[in-house]
């Protein structure tokens, strides 16, 4: 088929087909992306994982004087034993008033005044060929209770056992605990211990509700993200880190934050309006807290290989059909076709560019990894356009071509803001072009439509009538003969 009609559905189908393999190599990568982010987890883990940090909270028992009534066994005030009733025999009984203390539901406390300054130090970890961020933190948490507000959560004969209060804190995993961990009030230093039920730590207050403000250091390890839960009535929480790329989410945004190169600090201020934590209750609402309000920050790895890798499997497809376009366009004149399985070859040699991408980047980086394989792509597609399709000078055309197109798509991988407006202007624009290369052809050719679905683009000569139709006579072998629009002489 040497129609150019035809020639472009062959182009389109193969196009189609092309989607297999590239869709084959979204499988690998996606593959390696969820080995890699299992590395990333177990290391992550191993070094103390996610940290959410609650509390501190005060617990404090209470308990209740009550009267009850109750029988009791008659005494013998004389001899000491129990009376008997005289016909039966029984034990005589009375009813007796006694007072007793019974425990009731403790009151957990949260602060007034909870302002927490963390401090992060970032460090790569590495397990094979992979690079684990974790982090080194520092949190500083300064409480202040409202112990004075503590009666009159109490019924009438209620009363707070301020001996067995403790102040607790909640993390995620006592493994991830690292160096400095100090509880001070005033300059009185409280004795800490873990959790026991979960994780975190406790600290008895020996100096009862006379003691309001705490001073609390501790260091923790941890890796992927850090969040803290708002329990005070006002809650001020700042991080400071030497990470570039910090993601925040969770309940709240930060009020300011402040991003380079060298790191970020970021401001919360949560009121505790915004959040439904009452200061002084019955309830637990540790867990609720932790879940719900937490907030802060993911070390966020921003589009990394693997990332750039399967977008430029999807982007793929894109690529394939530019490169086969630019080819069938420039072999519009040519009368022995490209061949549809070297156009298989062509669409072959890119999808596998994005493995050879990716296996390359996961030794050396993106970028060297990126540049050596397109300049190694190019070079195999030059070579054979120049000896396989016969393209000769034009070659170079698809050279620059090919070129223009990895250039575009490294700008389309490494922004993921202008990922869409560059693929999207590149396809309008590669439309464009073949509109305005194809814009003098007879598509159906000058005779209009043939018999098939396309004519041939060659068109059939017309023959002028004006011109002599040559015919062996006596004079020689050849002489033109007169046309009908010829004129006669006059006889």
């Amino acid at each position: 088929m040497r129609s150019l009609g035809w020639r472009f559905i062959i182009v389109g189908v193969l196009c189609l087909v092309m989607f297999i393999p590239l869709m084959m190599v979204s499988d690998i990568v996606n593959s390696r992306r969820h080995y890699s982010e299992d590395t990333i987890r177990s290391v992550g883990q191993e070094w103390g994982g996610q940290q959410t940090i609650s509390g501190p909270s005060v617990v404090i028992p209470v308990k209740a004087r009550v009267t009850v009534t109750e029988l009791h066994n008659v005494i013998d005030e004389a001899t000491g034993l129990v009376m008997r009733d005289k016909e039966t025999g029984e034990n005589l009984q009375k009813l007796v008033e006694v007072e007793r203390i019974e425990s009731r539901q403790a009151l957990y406390v949260y602060p007034d005044v909870f302002d927490v300054k963390i401090t992060t130090e970032t460090q790569m970890r590495h397990r094979g060929i992979f690079q684990v961020p974790v982090y080194q933190a520092q949190a500083n948490i300064a409480t202040e209770y409202p112990f004075d507000r503590v009666e009159a959560q109490l019924d009438e004969n209620e009363f707070a056992v301020w001996d067995e209060a403790s102040l607790r804190l909640t993390v995620s995993s006592n493994r991830a605990l690292r160096g400095e961990a100090r509880l001070t009030s005033g300059a009185d230093e409280i004795l800490m211990e873990p959790l026991g039920d979960a994780a975190g730590l406790t600290a008895l207050l020996p100096g009862g509700k006379d003691q309001t403000k705490f001073d609390l250091v501790l260091g923790l390890n941890g890796a992927a993200e850090l969040r803290v839960a708002p329990v005070g009535r006002i809650s001020t929480v700042e991080m400071n880190s030497d990470w570039p790329d910090p993601s925040f989410g969770g309940a709240f945004l930060p009020d300011g934050s402040e991003i380079s190169e060298t790191g970020f600090q970021a401001k919360w201020t949560i009121p505790h309006l915004a959040r439904s934590l009452p200061q002084i209750s019955r309830q637990d609402y540790e867990q609720s807290a932790r879940r719900d309000t937490s907030f802060g920050v993911s070390f966020y790895q921003p589009n990394d290989f693997y990332q750039k890798a399967w977008r430029a499997a999807r982007y793929g497809i894109l690529f394939v059909s530019l490169t086969f376009l630019t080819v069938l366009l420039m072999d519009m004149q040519s009368k022995k076709p490209v061949h549809p399985v070297q156009y298989l070859l062509i669409g072959l040699s890119q999808a596998v560019f994005t493995l050879l991408m990716l296996a390359y980047a996961e030794q050396v980086g993106f970028t060297v990894a990126y540049i050596g394989s397109a300049a190694a792509l190019i070079l195999l597609l030059l070579m054979f356009g120049r000896f396989a399709l016969k393209l000769g000078s034009r070659t170079w055309v698809l050279g620059g071509m090919l070129v223009l197109l990895y250039a575009v798509l490294y700008l389309i991988l490494y922004s993921t803001d202008y990922a869409l407006l560059a693929g999207a202007t590149l396809a309008f624009v590669a439309i464009g072009a073949t509109m305005y290369a194809t814009r003098n052809e007879e598509w159906y050719g000058e005779d209009g439509p043939g018999p098939g679905l396309f004519a041939r683009r060659t068109a059939k000569k017309a023959v002028a009538r004006s011109s002599p139709v040559a015919t062996p006579n006596s004079e020689g072998p050849w002489r033109a003969s007169p046309s009908d629009d010829t004129p006669k002489e006059d006889q």
